[in-house]
C-alpha cells in the first residue's frame, strides 16, 4: 500500500528498551479535497530512510497495517493499528535549470508594429 502527500513533521529516532528497538515517526498530509494528516512510523534499520528528507516535501510512502492485540491486567482485550512506512520516494522533481534558458521578462518583447492584417496566410488557425 501506499500513501502520498506532503511532509508534514519528521520526528527524531527514539531508542526503546535493553534491546534498542529504534523509532522514527513522520506525517504525511495527503492532498485531497478533505487533507489526512497520516502518522507513518519507520523502525529500526529503515529509521535512516527519512535522513534525506524534509518538513514541505512530496512524497511517496510505501506502508504495511500492523495490528496487535494485548490483553490488560483486568483480562480485557484490546487492540492497536499502526502504519509502518518501509519505503520512501521524493515526488519532487529537482529544477536543475542546465537544459532550459530562462523566460525573458514580458517587458523584453517589443509589440509587432507593421502587422498587416489584410495579408493572406495560408496557417490553419
Amino acid at each position: 500500500m501506499e500513501v502520498q502527500g506532503r511532509i508534514k513533521m519528521i520526528d527524531e529516532t527514539k531508542t526503546y528498551g535493553n534491546n534498542g528497538f529504534r523509532k522514527r515517526e513522520v506525517v504525511i498530509t495527503t492532498e485531497e479535497q478533505y487533507p489526512q494528516h497520516i502518522l507513518v512510523e519507520f523502525v529500526q534499520d529503515k529509521c535512516d530512510l527519512l535522513n534525506n528528507y524534509s518538513v514541505g516535501q512530496m512524497v511517496k510512502v510505501s506502508i504495511n497495517l500492523r495490528g496487535r492485540e494485548w490483553v490488560n491486567p483486568e483480562g480485557e482485550t484490546k487492540y492497536f493499528n499502526s502504519i509502518q512506512g518501509w519505503r520512501i520516494e521524493n515526488l519532487q522533481t529537482e529544477a536543475s535549470g542546465d537544459n532550459v534558458p530562462p523566460v525573458p521578462p514580458m517587458e523584453a518583447f517589443e509589440p509587432a508594429d507593421d502587422v498587416n492584417e489584410g495579408e493572406h496566410d495560408d496557417l490553419p488557425f
